[in-house]
């Protein structure tokens, strides 16, 4: 079984790197697409069948220690039980009906190879999600399907509106890795070396009290919430995944159809222990199932296409599965999953013959067509809405037309404050600005020269030029250079206060940076060759449409980017997780600071990239603007 665990994680990722070295025509995409899809397949039917024939067992597989240092352990673990088998035969089934139905549908496509690319890439990261044994492991496989979102949504670059929705749902993205980031450190603060999933349950299991206090626990809950909420589309982030839909219809039924949009349902189901251990947070997470399943259920009648149709239809039947969990019935809500994950599959990837058919139909009649009421007699009303009174009807016709406002409750909660402060950070005179880094720089040199002076006095102006950083890139708007200079920054500068807390943890101090230093000297090297300002026509933020114009340079920046952001491709990810270890076990607000930094200096690196190589190039937008 443990060759075969290997298979199914390793084998999309042997074909994103064949399709990408190798992939020089269609007809050699689909070869290699064909042939790996069919071996991941036959590895996920013969695992399933040994579990099967072995009765059922949690196998729990460690292959090695991706990084080990004191009481941290970063271990390439491996657990599958029911859970997993469930979700990753509805990804075999899936996955390879997408990738026969894309052979067909993106033919002669310009981004034919870029869509073969990142779908085998989402494949990737939601096994890893699936066959994950810990929360560090399922994060990372968390963050390619995020990244793989982020760039299927965007997959029409010539067009804005594809690329905005692509940053508002990495935003959301982003926003909720806080949960799974800060979770991952609290899993190791409260845990220690019994943080793995298989061991969860065992720990609540026992008589002896828990393994964490009540306020820890409900904590712990809140996070993993947020987590799930967010990457689920659930209250009160509902607004995004109708959004998504942008990209290929294709990419829109095997990510906010069928598999992606059930990954918090997933998580949910493997944090268990944690959040089921007391009556207040099911509670929470039954009203959060609640209010979603109201709410997006008013909203799916006054979508305007079928896609969006689809898409609030399915957050409805997630929000049902939150609240099923919520009652503890985990059995049913992996036979919904499967059953909703294969209806929406398919009712997205039939929409457009729908919507081609019923064109055809109107046309063949000469008159308008109109399907509602048709197979009821006129004195029935259709729905419990067209019983209330008019007024009542219209003003929730209102609250569903607008979504019920979350986006705008959203904005101003979370990103308008953020958004002000940054503004204002960026309005401070030069000199005060050169004070503080001063002032920074005699901190460090008191941590040098003196043993008396209490850590906290030097981590916490460290901690508040890091905010500072964040901030100020979180709302540049003139110069990229800028943006991607401050997240540099903030990075560096919670590698420092974490280094002035703890000076012995400078060897995992060295392996962030050697991440980070790296991927920002990448991106300034791209940015200082692009063209000046002078040749846009509008902002010095304009869609620059780098990805047509210098293929090169774009794929280099989008290195940088992930390097930046912390991705799994470089040392950062794990030096990432080492900061909040280190940082939270002494004072764990500086923890949360630094997470709440990572999120911002994230979604800033996002809109840099997006704006320098999305977009239409400059020569043909003008040549379609004289037309």
């Amino acid at each position: 079984m443990n060759t075969l665990l290997l298979a199914c994680l390793l084998l999309p990722l042997f074909g994103l790197l064949l399709i990408a070295l190798l992939g020089t025509s269609e007809k050699k995409i689909a070869t290699i697409s064909f042939w790996t899809t069919h071996a991941m397949g036959l590895s996920i039917i013969v695992l399933l069948a040994l579990w099967a024939a072995n009765g059922f067992p949690d196998h729990e597989f460690e292959w090695f220690t991706l990084y080990e240092r004191g009481s941290y352990q970063f271990p390439i673990l491996f657990y599958f039980d029911r859970i997993g088998a469930a979700y990753l035969f509805a990804v075999w089934v899936i996955f390879s009906v997408i990738v026969r139905y894309c052979r067909n549908y993106l033919h002669r496509e310009t981004g034919y190879k870029r869509f073969f690319m990142t779908i085998f890439g989402f494949a990737l990261g939601l096994n890893m999600v699936v066959l994950s044994g810990s929360i560090d492991m399922l994060f990372a496989g968390w963050e390619i399907v995020g990244i793989s979102s982020f760039l299927l949504i965007a997959f029409y670059r010539h067009r804005v509106q594809p690329v905005r929705n692509a940053l508002r749902t990495y935003t959301v993205y982003r926003f909720c890795d806080i949960g799974l980031l800060l979770g991952a450190w609290m899993s190791h603060l409260l845990f220690h070396e019994s943080d793995h999933f298989s061991n969860l349950s065992v720990l609540f299991e026992q008589t002896a009290p828990a393994p964490a206090s009540y306020p820890a626990l409900m904590l712990m809950s809140v996070l993993i919430f947020i987590a799930a909420c967010g990457k689920s589309a659930q209250f009160p982030f509902c607004f995004w995944l109708p959004r998504a839909m942008e990209g290929p219809t294709p990419s829109s039924a095997i990510f906010y159809g069928a598999l992606s949009v059930h990954l918090g349902v997933f998580l949910l189901l493997r944090t268990a222990p944690i959040w089921s251990y007391h009556y207040l947070p099911r509670t929470a997470l039954f009203s959060i199932g609640l209010l979603t399943v109201v709410i997006a259920s008013l909203s799916e009648k006054t979508q305007s296409n079928i896609k969006g149709q689809v898409a609030y239809a399915s957050i409805t039947q997630v929000g049902f599965m939150f609240m099923e969990l919520a009652l503890g019935l985990e059995t049913l809500v992996l036979v919904h999953f499967l059953g909703n994950a294969f209806l929406r599959c398919y009712q997205l990837l039939v929409s457009p013959s729908i919507v081609a058919h019923m064109i055809r139909v109107e046309g063949a009649i000469d008159t308008d067509f109109n399907i509602k009421n048709t197979s009821m007699p006129d004195y029935l009303p259709v729905s419990i809405r067209d019983t209330l009174p008019e007024v009542l009807q219209n003003t929730l016709y209102v609250f569903a037309l607008q979504e019920g406002n979350l986006e705008l409750l959203v904005r101003s909660i979370l990103w308008a404050p953020l958004k002000q402060a940054g503004a204002k950070i960026n309005n401070v005179n030069l000199g005060v600005k050169i004070v503080v880094g001063l002032g920074v720089l005699i901190m460090t040199w008191l941590a040098f020269t003196t043993e008396f002076i209490n850590s906290l006095y030097l981590a916490a102006p460290a901690a508040l030029a890091m905010v500072m950083a964040s901030l100020s890139a979180f709302s540049q708007k003139h110069s990229f250079i800028k943006v991607w200079n401050a997240v540099a920054m903030s990075a560096l500068l919670a590698a420092s206060s974490v280094w002035l807390l703890h000076p012995e943890a400078w060897s995992d101090i060295v392996l962030f940076t050697t991440g980070i230093i790296p991927s920002w000297l990448l991106g300034i090297l791209v940015l200082i060759k692009l063209p000046k300002k002078d040749n846009f026509r509008d902002s010095p933020f304009a869609y620059r449409a780098m990805a047509e114009t210098n293929p090169l340079l774009s794929l280099l920046l989008f290195i940088s980017f992930l390097g930046l952001v912390g991705f799994p491709i470089t040392p950062a990810f794990i030096g990432e997780d080492l900061l909040l270890y280190h940082a939270s076990s002494q004072y764990s607000w500086i923890g949360a600071f630094i997470a709440v930094c990572f999120v911002i200096n994230g979604i800033a690196a996002a809109r840099v990239f997006l704006r320098i190589c999305m977009g239409r190039p400059l020569e043909i937008a003008e040549v379609m603007a004289k037309d």
